[in-house]
C-alpha cells in the first residue's frame, strides 16, 4: 500500500517537523519523504482529512479484551479494531482472563490471535498463578514467549515478601513489575471514594489511604531490592507525591493514571449510575485537578484508558454488586482534549513505549511508517451509537467530547473511520 498523507501537522516534540504543515509520503510500509506539496504519482492513494493531525502511534498501556474466557464481553479481534480506530498503534493486553494469562502457552495463544492485525498487542503476564498472590507465575518463560510486564490487574499483593522476591527475580532480565496499589483490608467493603459524595449517597467508602499506604509500601520494597516497578492507575494527590519523592531519590518507579480520573469526578455517581463504579474509585474535583498536575510536572509517566469491557449482566444490578470497569479507548483522546493541551495527549500516549519496551517510531524519512491520525478540531456528544466495544458499558456517555481519532496506519495497513 502506497499512499501520500496532505497536509498533516506533525505533532512530536523530537521531530524537526513538530507542529509543521507537511505531505508524507508511505511506499511499502517506510516513510521514504517528508515536505511540503508532494506530488501526486500514479499508483499512490491520496488521503486527506480536516484538520489532519499526525503523530507517532498511540500506545495503552492497560487493556481488558476477555479472551479466552469472556468473549462475551470483547474478543481480541474485535478489541484490536478498536484500538485502531481510537488511534491506538499498540496496547498492552491485561492478563485478566479465564484462565489468567499466567504461562507461556497463555502469553502465545493471545499473541497468535492478534497475528495480522493493523494494531499490535503487547500481553502483560500475570504476577502470580492464577492472579491468587500467592506463587510468582512463570515469568522467565512468559517474558520469552512476548510479555513485556507482569502484574495482577486490580488486585493487590498482600504478602509483601512474594512482592519483594519477584521484584529482586525479574532483575536477571530486565522485567517490569506492575503494583497495584489498593489495601483490601483497608478498601474492606467500600465501594467509592470516601468523602461528602458517599456519605451523602450512603455508599461504604474507600480511604485515600487505601491506595497511599500500599503505594508507600511498594516503593519501599523498591528501593530496597532495585528493580523497576510501574505502578497502574494512581488517583490520589499523595500517591503522586509519593512518587515524586521516589523519583528524586532515584528509584526507577513510572506511573500511569487513567483517563476518566483526569475527566470525571465523584459527583456523577448522584444518580448511582454503575458505569461510574471504577477501580480505584473517582475522586473530587481538588483530587482530579491534583493528578492533572502530576501529568503536567512529568510525575506521571503515562495516560491510559485502562478499558474494561463489562456486559450488562455485570452493570445493571444494585451499585454495591457491579463490577468496576468502563470502556474507554473510543473516548480517550476526546475526553483528554477537555483538560489537556493535543501535544501533552501525545506525549503521555506514548511514552509508554520506553517504559514497556514497546517498538517507537520516529516520523522521519528511512523510518517505519507507525503512526496516529487524529483532529483536534470539532466537538460531539458521546453516545451509544460511538462505542465500538461489544460491552457497552462507558462511563462517558453523555459526554461532550473534543476532537476525535481519525485512525492510524501501522504494520502495512491503514485504518481510518468512516
Amino acid at each position: 500500500m502506497n499512499l501520500i498523507f496532505k497536509n498533516a501537522t506533525i505533532i512530536d516534540k523530537n521531530s524537526k517537523f513538530n507542529n509543521q504543515a507537511v505531505d508524507i509520503k508511505v511506499e511499502n510500509g517506510v516513510i521514504t519523504k517528508i515536505g511540503k506539496d508532494i506530488a501526486e504519482e500514479a499508483n499512490f492513494d491520496i488521503i486527506e482529512l480536516d484538520n489532519l493531525h499526525i503523530s507517532r502511534g498511540w500506545f495503552d498501556s492497560s487493556v481488558n479484551f476477555g479472551e479466552p474466557g469472556y468473549e462475551d464481553r470483547e474478543t481480541i479481534k474485535n478489541g484490536l479494531n478498536v484500538a485502531a480506530r481510537s488511534g491506538f498503534t499498540d496496547v498492552a493486553l491485561q492478563p485478566n482472563a479465564n484462565p489468567v494469562i499466567d504461562n507461556q502457552a497463555d502469553v502465545s495463544f493471545v499473541l497468535s490471535k492478534a497475528r495480522n492485525a493493523a494494531t499490535s498487542l503487547h500481553p502483560i503476564g500475570a504476577l502470580t498463578k492464577g492472579s491468587e498472590g500467592l506463587d510468582i507465575a512463570e515469568l522467565y518463560d512468559m517474558q520469552n514467549a512476548g510479555a513485556v510486564a507482569f502484574g495482577d490487574y486490580n488486585k493487590d499483593l498482600a504478602d509483601a515478601n512474594l512482592l519483594k522476591i519477584a521484584l529482586q527475580y525479574v532483575q536477571d532480565f530486565d522485567g517490569l513489575v506492575i503494583a497495584y496499589a489498593q489495601d483490601s483490608k483497608i478498601k474492606g467493603k467500600g465501594v467509592v471514594h470516601e468523602g461528602i459524595v458517599s456519605t451523602r449517597l450512603g455508599l461504604k467508602g474507600i480511604p485515600a489511604l487505601a491506595e497511599e499506604l500500599q503505594i508507600a509500601r511498594n516503593l519501599f520494597l523498591l528501593e530496597y531490592t532495585g528493580g523497576k516497578m510501574h505502578i497502574p492507575t494512581v488517583s490520589t494527590e499523595k500517591s503522586v507525591q509519593l512518587i515524586r519523592e521516589a523519583k528524586a531519590k532515584g528509584l526507577n518507579v513510572t506511573c500511569s493514571v487513567s483517563v476518566h480520573h483526569l475527566v470525571l469526578t465523584d459527583e456523577v455517581l448522584k444518580e448511582f449510575d454503575t458505569r461510574y463504579k471504577v477501580t480505584p474509585p473517582l475522586r473530587p474535583d481538588a483530587i482530579r485537578k491534583a493528578l492533572i498536575e502530576g501529568v503536567l510536572d512529568g510525575t506521571i509517566d503515562i495516560i491510559t484508558s485502562d478499558h474494561n469491557p463489562l456486559d450488562i449482566e455485570q452493570k445493571k444490578m444494585e451499585f454495591d454488586l457491579a463490577k468496576n470497569g468502563t470502556v474507554g479507548l473510543e473516548t480517550a483522546f476526546g475526553a483528554l482534549m477537555n483538560v489537556l493541551p493535543a501535544d501533552v495527549i501525545v506525549e503521555k500516549l506514548t511514552a509508554g513505549k520506553k517504559i514497556f519496551k514497546v517498538e517507537d517510531h520516529a516520523i522521519e524519512e528511512n523510518a517505519k511508517a507507525s503512526f496516529t491520525l487524529f483532529t483536534t478540531k470539532g466537538n460531539h456528544t458521546f453516545t451509544k451509537a460511538n462505542i465500538l466495544s461489544k460491552s457497552k458499558n462507558s462511563a462517558f456517555l453523555g459526554q461532550e467530547l473534543k476532537g476525535k481519532a481519525y485512525g492510524i496506519y501501522n504494520n502495512g495497513k491503514l485504518i481510518i473511520n468512516e
